[in-house]
């Protein structure tokens, strides 16, 4: 799996069945996540495959993922950059609201592993459907 489109299909894949272990494992030791619309609660930039494990276990049981569409990828001229976009289906487990999250990732890949990743989402649905919608525009003025 060392050609970057297949990592990115690897990374989809796990997403959509909620493997949150493989998931942290598709990312180097050192891999950087930055989150530059982070909503409130979620670092904006963590560092380390272990600190992403921890990271993606947390959010375990709050919602089930129902989807993953339309998966788009692109190769970028630098051979390492892949752009991902697609639309994630989730339901809130506490509540059993429904929602879609837009997202964007800009994915560097070396060695066949996830060096980097920016991660572009949808603040506001998520914010909705847990009913947080105030305390994203509160963080937002």
């Amino acid at each position: 799996m060392s050609q970057p489109t297949a990592v990115v299909e690897r990374f989809i894949e796990v997403s959509a069945a909620g493997a949150y272990d493989q998931l942290a494992d598709l990312y180097a030791e050192d891999a950087v996540i930055e989150i530059p619309f982070a909503p409130p609660g979620v670092p904006r930039r963590s560092q380390g495959r272990e600190e992403f494990r921890a990271r993606f276990q947390s959010v375990r049981g709050l919602w089930t993922i129902d989807g993953i569409e339309p998966v788009r990828i692109y190769q970028t001229t630098d051979p390492e950059v892949v752009v991902t976009e697609f639309t994630l289906q989730r339901t809130v487990t506490a509540t059993g609201a429904s929602f879609a999250s837009d997202y964007i990732l800009v994915m560097t890949i070396r060695d066949g592993l996830i060096a980097h990743s920016r991660d572009y989402a949808d603040p506001v649905a998520s914010a909705r459907a847990f009913g947080r919608l105030e305390e994203l525009v509160a963080a937002y003025r």
